[in-house]
């Protein structure tokens, strides 16, 4: 059976969330439900490089699934998309080799959030965005993000209701960009927990707002208790950017 490799991208605002649960609108429901249609009514398993919470949306969501059907590669991406909601849309579809796997076998990942300040509340961004009344330390925050570069164990920033019990992941890169009048933190790594990116942002946040220290990021992190962390911040500004198999 040939191994399929589909970039997804998706507005996660009428979701929730990703994984596949009962009597609730996902991701993966809709996309096995489409798969089964083009089937004929056989239930076709997918496989994702990761879970996303209601409200928070992907670029560049990975998933994979084998197929008994002998459609060329280039037709794939038409026959899906005529079976999901306009709230998915399918990038590209690839034949990949039997050992390939979503989850196992990517390099790293990407994620942003976007965060619009002042005193407004933008109504066309809102589901999108978070918007922050106040205006930002940037100097600050992107002292607090070289902090968490590099292999840190980040119970800290990981919610208390995962059942994962190896917590050390590996940071490349974590940086403030600016475009236009959105504030972008951008977190590439080999792996991120629940909740870490939203428990990372909502804990920087008040270091950009002055009510923590950029210097207590590193306490945070030794003190391996999600009661030393922030607040989680809200879903619907995080964004998968992308999943790299390199």
């Amino acid at each position: 059976m040939p191994r399929l490799k589909a970039v997804l991208a998706y507005d996660g605002t009428a979701f929730a969330g990703y994984q596949i649960q009962p009597n609730a609108r996902t991701v993966q429901g809709e996309l096995e439900t489409a798969l089964a249609q083009i089937h004929k009514g056989e239930h076709i398993r997918t496989y994702a490089s990761g879970r996303t919470d209601t409200g928070v949306h992907a670029a560049g969501q990975v998933v994979h699934f084998d197929t008994t059907l002998d459609i060329p590669e280039p037709n794939w991406v038409k026959a899906m998309q005529a079976f999901l909601p306009d709230d998915i849309i399918v990038q590209e579809v690839t034949r990949v080799s039997d050992d390939f796997h979503a989850r196992y076998s990517a390099s790293w990942k990407e994620y942003r959030y976007r965060i619009i300040t002042g005193k407004r509340i933008d109504v066309f961004r809102r589901k999108y965005t978070v918007h922050v009344p106040q205006s930002l330390n940037e100097v600050a925050i992107r002292r607090a993000l070289k902090s968490i570069i590099g292999e840190h164990d980040f119970t800290s920033f990981c919610s208390a209701k995962t059942d994962v019990e190896e917590k050390t992941r590996i940071i490349y890169e974590a940086e403030l960009l600016k475009e236009h009048d959105e504030f972008i933190f951008r977190f590439v790594g080999n792996g991120f927990l629940y909740n870490m990116v939203r428990i990372l942002v909502g804990t920087i946040l008040e270091v950009g707002q002055g009510k923590r220290d950029s210097a207590e990021m590193e306490q945070i992190l030794a003190a391996q208790s999600r009661e030393a962390a922030g607040r989680t911040a809200p879903p619907q500004g995080l964004v998968l950017w992308t999943v790299s198999y390199e």
